[in-house]
């Protein structure tokens, strides 16, 4: 997550007065007309966004599969802090881009108890030094102090205020002895990824910092460093949340997202369809990718994926 924000945000101070146009509320009237006494799901949905890669795919996704079963759907970009605190106030319904326990811990702790933990659909979250497959030497960030040449002491990485380049330069350098000899070249993700496509055209050496999930993984061949001394920071889980009620209201929806999972290369190829530098249109590239991936929708939603046609 990090620095990879194509932030949107609304501000926290007026977040409550647009979404409640949509909101789903806990009590008195419920402006969403409430689930039936039958257990049908309430088929207006609101689904927060904030804008990281794997969100506006992952969300993308989700839109048009509710509206091929009949929902719905609004997507409301936000900032984070007031996206936690729109979800507790019950404003929003849903939210698909949880990091923890380490990135959102801090928002987990205010207003966890506030909110629904749908589960994790991806365990493999993670920030990461990165080259070519093809750097057949390379394959721990130990091993740079070897490549130190070839690699002109340089690591390509993003933007200044990243959390990405502070564990960089703070925590990873420093664990391996590249302080003093080597540079971390900030710019920006889109700087950095010009160089990663330029090197990698012409099979030249390169390093990179990255992150998983990204569209990058689909569209090279990649491998991150080993990090023995664990300075990167380790893995985390992103899950899906909903407000409070929200089981309750969307049956349905819920047993689906509790059982979403996606794999590295899954969500990778989403990503290039829906956030890649090309893309106009987010939806109609996970109508794409969906078409493309019949199994994914047969495992996610079982027999509720008969029908669907994207």
């Amino acid at each position: 997550m990090y620095s990879r924000k194509r932030m949107t945000g609304l501000a926290a101070a007026g977040m409550s007065g647009v979404l409640l146009l949509t909101a789903c509320g806990g009590g008195g009237e419920d402006l969403t007309g409430g689930s039936d006494e039958g257990g049908e799901d309430v088929k207006d949905v609101n689904i927060a966004l904030i804008a990281w890669e794997e969100a506006i795919a992952t969300t993308a996704m989700w839109q048009v599969i509710l509206e091929e079963k009949g929902y719905d759907v609004t997507v409301t970009d936000v900032d984070v802090a007031p996206m936690y605190q729109g979800a507790a106030n019950g404003d929003v319904d849903l939210f698909l881009d949880t990091w923890l326990p380490t990135t959102h811990a801090d928002y987990w702790e205010d207003y966890g108890d506030q909110l629904e933990d749908l589960g994790t659909w991806y365990d493999n979250a993670k920030l990461t030094i990165t080259v070519p497959e093809y750097m057949e030497d390379v394959n721990s960030i130990a091993d740079l102090q070897d490549h130190a040449d070839e690699l002109d002491n340089r690591i390509v990485g993003i933007d200044p205020g990243a959390g990405l380049t502070r564990v960089t330069k703070e925590e990873a350098m420093p664990a391996y002895g590249l302080e003093e000899d080597w540079e971390l070249m900030e710019s920006s993700t889109a700087a950095m990824l010009a160089e990663l496509d330029s090197a990698i055209a012409d099979e030249e050496p390169i390093v990179v910092t990255l992150w998983r999930p990204h569209p990058a993984y689909a569209q090279y061949d990649l491998k991150d460093l080993e990090d023995p001394e664990g300075a990167m920071g380790e893995a985390e889980e992103i899950h899906a949340v909903g407000r409070e009620g929200f089981g309750e209201d969307y049956p349905d929806l819920s047993g689906w997202i509790e059982g979403w999972t996606m794999t590295d290369e899954e969500l990778a190829s989403l990503e290039v369809l829906t956030v890649g530098e090309d893309v106009e249109d987010e939806q109609a590239g996970a109508r794409e990718w969906l078409s493309e991936n019949p199994e994914f929708l047969e495992r996610t939603l079982g027999e509720d994926a008969e029908g669907l046609d994207f």
